[in-house]
């Protein structure tokens, strides 16, 4: 990590830029996947307000402010080690960008960047990326239940320009713990009347 000028500066890595035309996941588990077909991207262009070229929530107005997911690796490896099971394949989880070594939670609420093949893409962090059942289908039993809090974030793109696979640099407004990357977030103690 190197501060400059209020802003944190991280070592990360995109391991994936995961473009699905539609959505897979729709209906009843048992009945299996949709056939659609996806690609792990060398590199995606993004479009500010809109999202990922090519992907199905570019330009969705109901999705304006959550088009691009971003997701840490690291979730899915201690999910798979609590579960027992085989290396889970990111890919299946259906979030957009696989990083490893951010830490996302505490980029909810902020403005943040991704610098990657010499340029950078500025995103707002929404809220976060909720699991769906079909992660018990897809990944392993229990992996639904196992990725509550630590599914990713949901982003607004706040500007254009290429993500490319590889080394990358996270510009965080706030400090965060790389060592920390794919815990659960914080829950907060309710309020009490």
């Amino acid at each position: 990590m190197v501060e400059a000028g209020g802003t944190f500066r991280y070592d990360v890595e995109i391991l994936h830029l995961l473009l699905s035309p539609a959505h897979a996941y729709f209906g009843r588990a048992r009945e299996g996947a949709a056939d659609v077909p996806t690609t792990d991207a060398a590199q995606a262009e993004l479009v500010a307000g809109k999202g990922i070229v090519g992907d199905r929530f570019f330009g969705k107005a109901a999705h304006m402010d959550a088009a691009v997911t971003l997701f840490a690796v690291e979730s899915l490896e201690a999910i798979a080690a609590e579960l027992g099971a085989a290396p889970l394949d990111p890919l299946l989880t259906g979030r957009n960008v696989v990083l490893r070594g951010a830490q996302l939670a505490p980029l909810l609420g902020q403005d943040f960047a991704l610098e990657s093949g010499g340029g950078v893409v500025r995103f707002h962090g929404g809220r976060h990326a909720q699991p769906c059942a079909w992660m018990n289908e897809m990944l392993a039993p229990g992996a639904h239940p196992a990725m509550r809090g630590r599914g990713g974030i949901r982003c607004r793109a706040l500007s254009s320009g290429l993500l490319h696979r590889g080394p990358a640099v996270l510009v965080s407004p706030v400090p965060l713990d790389p060592a920390r990357a794919g815990e659960p977030h914080a829950l907060r103690p309710s309020r009490l009347p």
